[in-house]
């Protein structure tokens, strides 16, 4: 069996690197109809594709998955036109440019950075099909062919929205359809079968839970593959002794609308000074979601994601803290370091903050729900990527998905 996901894996890669160069030589007009393409045809098979989610939603639901899993698995009639929405703004945005002066050389040589495509970028993710979407329409912009791997649980919306969305407005674009692969297995064997194919497919982004995540990140490191991880999550906010009530409500409702991502409100700081007073405010907006506190003494790490027990999700970790600079230690040291914000109407307090927290995204008066690509930055994301070295990090788009290239020509072209 792993001989046949192997073959089936390597299959597709070889199909995507094929298939390349008629996406990286397309016109802009082509990318970009191919994306409106896409988004005209989500909707004229609405039914299709609602069918098929309603299907894997079904035998997830048999097989146990938890309310939050459920919610990241189902494309409802609502998200189905957002993602139409988001296909179309894609469509709209600018194409970075491809080539960008540097400086003048002795002799009048001219250097010039180019952009060029990875090639072929692979992505695994979980029970997400919006994320099939998101990722084949950002590898298209970006010119990037790609090899995409979800788990069972998803394998069949995935595969509708490939058959009848994706590969059709590709073709009506006059770009080979083959540039957006989806591997047909379900085992887990295939996650770790496309991450090691460094001359295949050199980039793979790893959505996931922590544990599975590392754990490709570490085997395509040993293959001589690249990743941007997206492993962990967990939101944390902070609550300072000149924290505005009516604020600190709003954040806790507005960071707990859906449990079962990674930027929700997971673990809560509150200043020592104004607990008490705080707390009811608190109590009501979690009873307000349904959602219950955990509370000293804790029986797991005080930074312990929610959001993948699929047994305790509705929960999020409380903990008291002397002042901003506690909340920032624990914030750097003992989470994942995705997204962290402070509830204060102090200005200097704020800035202390910012300055202290060394993750992602930082956030004041804001809900961390709001690190998500299409909330920031008006596209959608492949992924977060929390690494701590240069390159991208945060959400990832389209502008991110290039290698550089120095190119030096005579003076004048």
């Amino acid at each position: 069996m792993t001989d046949e996901v192997a073959k089936a894996v390597k299959e597709c890669a070889r199909a995507a690197k094929g298939a390349a160069p008629s996406l990286a030589g397309a016109t802009d007009e082509a990318v970009d109809a191919a994306l409106r393409g896409m988004a005209d045809r989500l909707l004229a098979h609405r039914d299709d594709v609602l069918e098929a989610n309603r299907q894997d939603v079904d035998a997830a639901r048999k097989a146990g998955m938890s309310a939050g899993l459920l919610d990241r698995l189902t494309i409802t009639d609502e998200r189905l036109t957002e993602m139409a929405d988001q296909l179309r703004l894609l469509a709209s945005v600018p194409h970075p440019e491809r080539t960008l002066p540097v400086s003048t050389l002795d002799g009048g040589l001219r250097l010039v950075e180019r952009r060029r495509p990875v090639g072929v970028i692979g992505a695994n993710y979980e029970a997400r099909p919006n994320v099939t979407v998101d990722v084949a329409s950002q590898l298209v912009k970006s010119r990037n062919a790609g090899v995409l791997r979800t788990g069972s649980a998803a394998l069949g919306s995935a595969t509708r929205l490939l058959d009848v969305v994706i590969r059709p407005a590709l073709v009506e674009a006059g770009i080979d359809e083959h540039v957006v692969q989806l591997v047909p297995r379900a085992e887990r064997e295939a996650a770790a079968e496309l991450v090691a194919l460094p001359d295949l497919v050199p980039l793979v982004i790893l959505r996931g839970s922590g544990d599975s995540t590392r754990s490709l990140a570490l085997t395509a490191a040993q293959h001589g593959v690249r990743t941007l991880a997206h492993a962990d999550g967990g939101g944390v906010l902070y609550v300072d002794e000149k924290a505005d009530h009516e604020t600190v409500r709003s954040l806790v409702v507005a960071s707990l609308d859906r449990l079962g991502v990674c930027n929700r409100l997971n673990l809560l700081l509150i200043h020592d000074a104004v607990h008490d007073a705080v707390w009811p405010v608190v109590s009501e907006a979690l009873a307000e979601r349904g959602v219950t506190p955990s509370l000293p003494p804790y029986e797991h790490a005080i930074g312990y994601e929610w959001a993948l027990d699929s047994d305790r999700e509705a929960t999020v970790t409380v903990a008291r803290v002397s002042g901003v600079a506690e909340a920032v230690r624990i914030a750097n040291e003992e989470t994942s370091g995705l997204a962290a914000g402070i509830a204060t109407e102090d200005a200097a307090t704020a800035e202390a903050f910012f300055d202290g927290y060394q993750g992602t995204g930082v956030f004041w008066n804001a809900p961390t729900r709001l690190l998500d690509g299409f909330k920031l930055l008006g596209v959608p994301e492949t992924g977060i990527n929390l690494d701590k070295v240069p390159g991208p990090r945060g959400p990832v788009t389209y502008t991110d998905l290039y290698v550089r290239q120095y190119a030096v020509l005579p003076a004048g072209r």
